[in-house]
């Protein structure tokens, strides 16, 4: 199964990194796969150990893939490693051993400390639709404009019906990023 989460790392001077990432759950077991080149993968590498924070606030997953990534942290409980703020649970996480990849290494880790500091209320439609939106726009550069425009058209329909304002202000962000991206592929 795969979770979309918000990791968070450190570098060994202290430094923060939040990153969207689908994490891979399998019982006990939590794989990392992130693509090389990745500060995910560098920090984790460096300190054995992140965060992986589960959040409903769907501009976070839009802002990390559109250049905002100063979102308010507070210290992990058992790891050295930051928690977002407004994380509804978060689970900290040590590195247990890596299958390397010249593309995307396998990250295996085990959970140490499982935190819920709020209820899970559920996803709306316009949620859904963000989420989605970012991980295409994560694939600009590797699926065709024609898709992309297809999928953002069916997601637009569930976005306009049930958006609130951190909706609207995280679609907005992803949909500069497309309409850039198509200038530039136009030049």
């Amino acid at each position: 199964m795969i979770q979309e989460t918000i990791v968070t790392t450190l570098n060994n001077s202290g430094l923060s990194h939040i990153a969207p990432m689908g994490i891979h759950v399998n019982g006990d077991e939590i794989i990392v796969l992130p693509f090389r080149p990745s500060t995910t993968l560098d920090n984790l590498l460096e300190s054995k150990t992140a965060v992986l924070n589960y959040c409903d606030d769907v501009r976070i997953f839009a802002g990390c893939l559109t250049g905002r990534r100063d979102w308010p942290l507070m210290a992990a409980e058992k790891i050295n490693g930051r928690v977002l703020q407004c994380a509804l649970a978060h689970t900290e996480i040590e590195l247990v051993r890596v299958e390397d990849d010249s593309v995307r290494p396998k990250l295996f880790c085990k959970a140490v400390h499982i935190v819920n500091h709020a209820p899970f209320m559920g996803f709306n439609r316009a949620q859904y639709s963000v989420l989605e939106a970012a991980i295409l726009i994560s694939r600009l550069s590797w699926l065709p404009i024609e898709k992309i425009d297809a999928e953002i058209d069916y997601l637009r329909i569930g976005f306009e019906k049930t958006a609130g304002d951190r909706e609207v202000e995280a679609w907005g962000w992803l949909m500069d990023v497309i309409e850039k991206f198509k200038a530039e592929i136009k030049l």
